[in-house]
């Protein structure tokens, strides 16, 4: 079992808090740091000292860190145009000597959107323009140098691409999907997908959903197992109840209902949660930790619950 830290810096983050934990985790022996692409806090916090660019970060994070991967749950099809995208994260991979892994979704909550001036479709138009962007970003990766790219969709059209610059990591970075769409993310999932991610669900509801897109891959003529399963969910361990109370209070949750639904408790319990999953098929946990200023909680899952999973 992978376990991987997870951050929320719409909720009030700065690159050099993201770099405290993004080093923290590394040294902690972590296997990859992800970020969240969001320009505007949820629920009642302020989000200062503002939002943070998503790819901007984790270019920064290439040059500041040297072993762990990055990545983004999820980046928003809405954001960017799939050509510039393609060479940012292509550009992002180099400089980390390829450690990037690409996680892309439909994008979802309006109001940011609203905010700052971004297009928000419908939402069959979301899947739409993301269905296009898949084939585009990875098309673009694939091409062989030397070659050109062309794609004519109802949304986006390249002509005579030169598809460069190409990722470090061949024929492309890691590919991720995920949610809780009932057909076309399957559908999606099985064709351009390495890993399929099921954000904030219990075990009954990812089964489900890992059975979902299994079915799809099937279907599709792709053997299942290649894809690799994994969960996102909200961390608050601690050494007693003590200590899990105060996490909790301090990202203003309620012990019961993070030991419901999240990886909340006492080392022994978290792994026993994190084993259910396993049972289930999950290969690799986002650990969502949102007080970004306590790096004693993510050593302590490094040191007492990362050990007995392996």
């Amino acid at each position: 079992m992978d376990l991987r830290i997870f951050t929320e810096p719409q909720q009030g983050a700065s690159y050099q808090q993201l770099l405290a934990v993004a080093r923290c985790a590394e040294d902690a022996g972590y296997d990859a740091f992800f970020r969240s692409d969001h320009y505007l806090a949820m629920g009642d916090g302020s989000g200062l000292p503002g939002p943070t660019d998503a790819w901007t970060t984790l270019a920064g994070l290439a040059r500041d860190t040297s072993r762990i991967r990055l990545g983004t749950l999820m980046t928003a099809a809405t954001f960017r145009l799939p050509g510039p995208l393609a060479i940012a994260v292509a550009q992002v991979d180099e400089m980390s000597g390829g450690r990037v892994e690409f996680g892309i979704g439909t994008g979802w909550y309006d109001a940011e959107h609203t905010a700052y001036g971004i297009p928000f479709p419908p939402v069959g138009e979301r899947f739409d323009r993301l269905a296009e962007q898949l084939a585009i970003i990875t098309g673009l990766w694939e091409t062989p140098a030397g070659a050109t790219f062309d794609y004519d969709g109802r949304y986006y059209q390249l002509t005579n691409s030169p598809a460069l610059p190409k990722p470090v990591q061949r024929p492309r970075p890691p590919v991720l999907l995920g949610g809780k769409g009932a057909k076309r993310t399957p559908k999606l999932t099985a064709r351009y997908a390495d890993e399929f991610n099921v954000p904030f669900v219990g075990l009954d509801g990812s089964a489900t959903l890992f059975e979902r897109v299994r079915a799809a891959c099937a279907s599709g003529g792709r053997d299942p197992d290649s894809l690799r399963l994994s969960n996102a969910l909200v961390l608050c361990c601690g050494r007693d109840d003590a200590e899990v109370a105060k996490r909790a209070e301090a990202i203003g949750r309620d012990p019961a209902e993070l030991r419901e639904n999240g990886l909340a408790g006492t080392p022994a319990e978290v792994v026993d949660k994190i084993s259910r999953y396993a049972e289930i098929g999950s290969e690799r946990i986002y650990l969502q930790v949102l007080d970004l200023a306590d790096l004693d909680h993510v050593e302590l899952v490094a040191a007492e619950v990362a050990p007995q999973l392996r």
